[in-house]
């Protein structure tokens, strides 16, 4: 009996041992706000043998905090935990969506997901031609802060994009810094002829085009790139901007070829048209229709999204910033600053191209002239840390830290940037181009081959410059500020007065960009409902197609200020990079008829067949 007692309380013992060892989790979540990204989780702990650490599945979580916050609603996530004898367990949780925003934003999620493993996957890294794995320089592998490793990736979407703009470049003979000096003369109107069909002339058409791409890219996106990439990522940005001319180049020419003037003289052209008609010739009519549906139903997407609510949000956001000092409580206006946004883009898309062109040659020109004017004068008062500047930009392009990826990663990072800037091979801007007034589509390509010259060479490199020169590429001296407020931080340093003016135009930059993104929509959305959709015919009433968009197009405008977009931007903005895809593999089959059309253009102005009127 004794004998017994004793195995009964060393069983006991034991078990007491053993359940005091488990690691027992409790967990509460938090949503602070009806805004996106503001959940937060907290994790009790007991049992087990402390210290604990933490495993969350969100990055930025520290390995030895309870505590995760800054948490998207609606999304799984995951931590595990660990006691300091190696014992481990996990629990799965999900902050509930409880606002709209918040509902609207998970659903966008596991879409963006689905784009992002398409749009930026990495075949080097599948077919392990190279390391992605990040280093320090001292070699020590970059972690997060969860404890994930650090690695590069080289995203198929900008592959596409570069091996788009190299074979074209090459195609054409290098058109793209031949015909420079032609460019600048047609937009001189050295070649106009006024009874030529279109709508436009072609610096109204350039300038249209060259809203929709100058604009916040140039701001936040190049600080974006210097911080990721250090300097050297600016000399691979005007890399980027210089191939990416020849592909402007092309696509431009072929959306003047292949238009559609209707007896009223209104255009419709861009890649659904070549895409169409293009291949059509080649007899692979099928496989056109099909991109050219799909190029149509992504350009809609991104003209709501990235066109419009991103820009809207953007410009809101920078106004309330601003004003809260002054105006308590204004980032709860943000319905009321969208209504009066759609009202006027309301007034100038609704004109038309013409109107849209009137306001961008005025709008674009301007904002462009006043910012450099500003980078100048603020590269001029540094100019004894030119040699310096240009070392970092140079020896960065071409001997990078480890840390940032080496050549490779400092690389895609400059093209990365510049191909999100201007659009070069998305095709959007032969849309805008498609309206000229021209006989001649060759002559409307040399003009937007200026288009990346402008926005990339020069804009970007511009906010690059002055970056560097004002030291704010330094994370050290940059601190905490990204995007436009890092950019605004360092013209600050010489102006204190230019972050006003940098308000300005961020404002005007995304009206300009809205407005041209509302007519690409419009002919995307036109040759799916309108009357050139095949042999069908859903409606000939072009005004009721073009004022169902519109009311569409505005409603969106308030949305994306009142909103937080989170997903939804990311996923319009995937919308739009996908264009490249169907884009350039149309021209891709369709490059040696530009190259021929090409050599014809420039052999008529040769024999004065074309001739010069100024």
């Amino acid at each position: 009996m004794f004998k017994i007692l004793k195995v009964l309380i060393l069983l006991i013992f034991i078990s007491s041992s053993v359940l005091s060892q488990e690691l027992k989790l409790d967990l509460k979540t938090s949503n602070y706000s009806k805004k996106i990204k503001n959940g937060a989780a907290e994790i009790n702990v007991s049992g087990g043998t402390e210290p604990y650490s933490f495993k969350w599945s969100d990055k930025e979580t520290s390995q030895s905090s309870f505590i995760a916050d800054g948490l998207t609603e609606g999304t799984d996530y995951k931590v595990v935990v660990e006691d300091a004898d190696g014992l481990k367990d996990s629990i799965s949780f999900v902050i509930p969506a409880e606002s709209a925003d918040e509902r609207i934003n998970s659903f966008f999620v596991p879409l963006v997901g689905g784009l992002e493993k398409v749009l930026m996957f990495d075949i080097f890294k599948a077919l392990h031609l190279y390391n992605p794995v990040l280093h320090d320089d001292q070699g020590n592998i970059l972690k997060y802060p969860n404890g994930d490793i650090k690695t590069m990736t080289i995203p198929f979407v900008v592959i596409w994009l570069i091996f788009g703009a190299l074979f074209f470049t090459v195609k054409m003979k290098f058109i793209n810094f031949r015909g420079f000096k032609h460019a600048i003369q047609l937009i001189r109107g050295f070649y106009d002829k006024p009874k030529d069909a279109g709508e436009v002339s072609h610096f109204q058409a350039l300038t249209t085009a060259l809203s929709a791409t100058v604009g916040l890219g140039n701001i936040a996106g190049v600080a974006i790139a210097v911080t990721l990439g250090g300097p050297g990522a600016t000399f691979w940005m005007i890399v980027a901007g210089l191939l990416g001319m020849a592909s402007k180049f092309t696509e431009v020419t072929l959306g003047v070829k292949y238009r559609n003037i209707d007896e009223d003289g209104r255009v419709s052209g861009g890649p659904m048209y070549y895409l169409s008609k293009g291949l059509k010739k080649k007899n692979l009519g099928g496989l056109g229709k099909v991109l050219a549906v799909i190029f149509a139903i992504l350009v809609i997407g991104g003209s709501l999204g990235g066109g419009n609510m991103f820009q809207a949000n953007q410009a809101f956001s920078q106004l309330a910033g601003k004003f809260a000092p002054f105006i308590p409580g204004i980032e709860g206006y943000g319905a009321y600053f969208g209504i009066l946004l759609a009202i006027f883009v309301g007034i100038v898309v609704i004109g038309g191209i013409k109107s849209i062109a009137n306001v961008t040659e005025k709008i674009v020109p301007f904002m462009a002239f006043l910012y450099v004017l500003a980078a100048l004068i603020i590269i001029g008062m540094n100019i004894s840390h030119t040699h310096e500047a240009f070392s970092l930009i140079f020896n960065g392009a071409f001997s990078a830290a480890a840390m940032k990826g080496g050549f490779i990663g400092v690389l895609i990072v400059g093209f990365q940037r510049a191909a999100f800037s201007n659009e070069a091979g998305v095709g959007s801007a032969s849309i805008a181009h498609s309206a000229v007034k021209t006989d001649r589509p060759v002559s409307e390509g040399f003009v937007a081959l200026l288009e990346p010259f402008i926005d990339t060479v020069v804009i970007c490199t511009m906010t690059a410059l002055v970056i560097i020169f004002t030291g704010f590429y330094d994370p050290s001296v940059a601190g905490s500020y990204a995007g436009v407020e890092l950019t605004s931080r360092a013209f600050d340093t010489v102006f204190p007065w230019f972050s006003w003016i940098l308000l300005i135009a961020v404002i005007l930059f995304a009206f300009s960009t809205m407005i041209s993104w509302s007519y690409y929509g419009l002919n995307g959305f036109k040759y799916l409902f309108g009357r050139y959709f095949g042999k069908r015919k859903v409606t000939k009433n072009l005004y009721l197609i073009s004022l169902v968009y519109y009311i569409i197009f505005l409603i969106f405008v308030v949305i994306g200020s009142a909103s937080s977009l989170g997903a939804v931007v990311d996923f319009s903005d995937f919308m739009i990079l996908s264009m490249a895809f169907p884009n350039i593999l149309g021209l891709l089959i369709l490059a040696p008829e530009v190259k021929q059309d090409m050599k014809q253009y420039l052999n008529d102005i040769k024999t004065g067949v074309i001739k010069r009127f100024k």
